[in-house]
């Protein structure tokens, strides 16, 4: 007998929140952003629980969501990622005439209809999972590249210092730990956990001593004796890039032998 098909969905919020519970109150365990597509698991008084493309699962309001149809969002035909931090989509090719429709995020996918030769080659057409048009400008977008390599990555790290922390976070509206390192492996072609524990001790991350750290390496922390809280990036002469709210709640860059840092540094890692 033949499984029942799950029925699949689409984020229209530019960042969707993913909840432990189907209530607003509960707390936020992570995120998906704009045009991911998502598995429904089960209904109920206006919450949907999905699963993201990385195997997490929790609660999204049934608002933040749009039946797939047919086929899956931007699988066929030509699609964009968004590579700026924040793109603006507008209803016309013009910055000037109306506010933006929506603002979508970092590492959002759109659905291209068309790539008009006037102005400068400067506007593309998408088609937006709500089946409706829009204009995205070409500076914010980019097509699929091969996986970076360890010094792009840390370039591409330094892009998001400054921009907020948030618990649950996986965008450029706000990233917290392990939700940043997750997107940054994204960019060296691997899909690791989303949670810090379970990053740490992933098959796919070889343990590495702090004496022997390269830059690209992952870095671990929690209290002794209890699970992994924090991830981090080393990116060389004894620093690493991270999403905390120590000091200060945003992404930023912080010293390895910092006290605070050594006592809490449970493991180092590489990916394999």
């Amino acid at each position: 007998m033949m499984a029942a098909a799950v029925p699949a969905w689409v984020v229209v919020e530019p960042v969707a929140n993913m909840h432990s519970r189907p209530s607003a109150e509960a707390d936020v365990v992570s995120q998906a952003i704009y045009g991911t597509s998502v598995a429904g698991l089960e209904e109920k008084e206006g919450w949907i629980r999905v699963r993201t493309p990385d195997d997490y699962t929790g609660w999204m309001t049934r608002a933040s969501l749009r039946p797939q149809g047919e086929r899956e969002y931007a699988s066929a035909g030509t699609a964009v990622t968004v590579v700026s931090l924040f793109a603006n989509l507008y209803a016309v090719p013009d910055v000037t005439r109306h506010k933006p429709l929506l603002t979508v995020p970092f590492e959002a996918r759109l659905e291209v209809i068309a790539e008009p030769e006037d102005k400068a080659r400067r506007w593309i057409q998408v088609r937006l999972p709500e089946d409706r048009s829009a204009w995205v400008q070409r500076g914010d977008i980019g097509r699929e590249t091969k996986p970076l390599s360890v010094e792009e990555t840390i370039l591409l790290s330094r892009k998001f210092l400054g921009l907020p922390y948030f618990w649950g976070g996986t965008s450029s509206f706000g990233f917290d730990c392990s939700g940043f390192t997750q997107m940054l492996c994204r960019w060296r072609g691997m899909t690791v956990p989303r949670d810090a524990d379970p990053q740490m001790r992933w098959e796919g991350m070889a343990e590495v001593r702090r004496e022997d750290l390269a830059p690209g390496d992952l870095l671990y922390f929690g209290e002794p004796g209890k699970k992994i809280t924090h991830a981090g990036m080393y990116i060389g002469d004894g620093e690493f890039i991270h999403a905390t709210t120590h000091l200060k709640p945003v992404v930023q860059i912080s010293r390895l032998d910092d006290p605070h840092w050594v006592r809490l540094l449970r493991g180092c890692r590489r990916l394999r």
